[in-house]
Formats: structure tokens, sequence, C-alpha cells
């Protein structure tokens, strides 16, 4: 494939054979921040939100981390789907070459972590392996094939929910520190109040839905 048609391949859409107006973007990027939240109106994400949020630092780091690693995943499964996959009548693998990008991409995100920030490495712990099932980054590569996304849309697309997937956690940090210094009744002590505010917060997002035209 030619320099040429491989240009043409990465920002038509291929429904409408354009690279995408700047309101679908915008549509895009407000849909996956606001609208449909990864972790609180698609369930995805749930473990490292739930098992991450327990401190502000460690949240913003596993955020930053789901952010680099879902734009690059997205940037490797969509060109690997379109460019290797289709044309080959291979798609029925594309959840197993999905997995593997995103596996490689986490060993990378590790090794730049233990080397340049062991303390925010030490704080994820096991979750930051965890990144290679995180059902969010897998579901954000599989949603921009089905969605028909060109790659700057699918690019805009990773970066909203992986800035979501961000907010959210952020958010879940800060009130259960608050929680922390309140004295809670004990049925509702630990995953109880835990599950009861992710609840909230997902009841919040749903005034979001009527933001942009669906």
């Amino acid at each position: 494939m030619n320099a040429t048609l491989l240009m043409t391949t990465m920002l038509a859409a291929p429904e409408d054979g354009g690279g995408g107006s700047f309101a679908k973007l915008m549509t895009i990027a407000i849909g996956a921040v606001l609208i449909n939240n990864f972790v609180l109106m698609r369930f995805l994400g749930i473990c490292p939100f739930l098992g991450v949020s327990k401190q502000l630092d460690s949240a913003v780091g596993m955020g930053a981390a789901v952010i680099f690693v879902m734009t690059l995943a997205t940037l490797g499964s969509w060109t690997v789907y379109h460019l290797l996959l289709a044309p080959m009548g291979l798609t029925y693998l594309r959840t197993i070459a999905f997995i593997l990008i995103i596996a490689s991409l986490v060993q990378l995100v590790e090794m730049v972590l233990q080397k340049f920030s062991p303390a925010l490495f030490n704080a994820l712990g096991i979750y930051l392996p965890l990144i290679t099932t995180n059902c969010a980054i897998l579901g954000m590569a599989v949603l921009n094939i089905e969605e028909k996304y060109n790659l700057g849309e699918s690019l805009v697309h990773a970066v909203a929910a992986g800035i979501g997937f961000t907010l959210a956690l952020v958010i879940m940090a800060g009130i259960r520190g608050e929680l922390n210094e309140e004295d809670i009744p004990k049925p509702f002590r630990g995953t109880a109040i835990t599950l009861l505010v992710a609840g909230l917060l997902a009841l919040a997002f749903m005034g979001f839905s009527g933001l942009v035209p669906s």
C-alpha cells in the first residue's frame, strides 16, 4: 500500500469519506468525558476505579497511565485493523490482536514508571499490570471500529475517554478521602459506602445525557 493510499485510509471516515468536522469531534469528546463516561455510564474499568481511588495521587497517576495507554492502543489497534486484519479478511482476530497491542504498551508504561517514578509505580501496585486486562482499554479499541470512526476521531475518542476515566477516578478519590474523616455507620463502611458513592456519581452523570444531540 503506497503512502497516498495509507493517508487516505487514515483520514477518511468509512461512511462519508471525510476527515470529520470540528463539531463532530467535539461531540465525540464531550460524549466520552461526560455522557458516555467509560466508568460511570458504560461500567468499564470498574476494577481500577474501585481499587486505585483511595488516594488522590495514585488516582491521578493511574488516570495518566490509562490516557497514555488508551491513546497509543487506539493508534495501534486502528492501524492494525484497517491496514492488516480487514484487507486480509482476518477481522475475527481483532480481540487477540488488540490484547497483544495493549499488553505491549502496558509493559512499556511499567518500565518507564519503574525507572522515572518508582513511588508512583509502587503506589499503583497490581493495578498497573491489570491495565492489560482493563476492559475500558479493549472496549475503546472495539468501539472505535464499531462506530466506524476514522483515525482522527478514534484518537479524540480515546483521549476524551481517558480524561473521563481520570475525572471519575479523581472525584471518587476526593470523596473517599473525605469519607475517611466521617463517622460512617458500621454496616456501610468499606466496600458498601464505596459502591453507594459510585452509584450516586453515575446518577449525577446521567444529568449530562441531553448535553449534545444523539
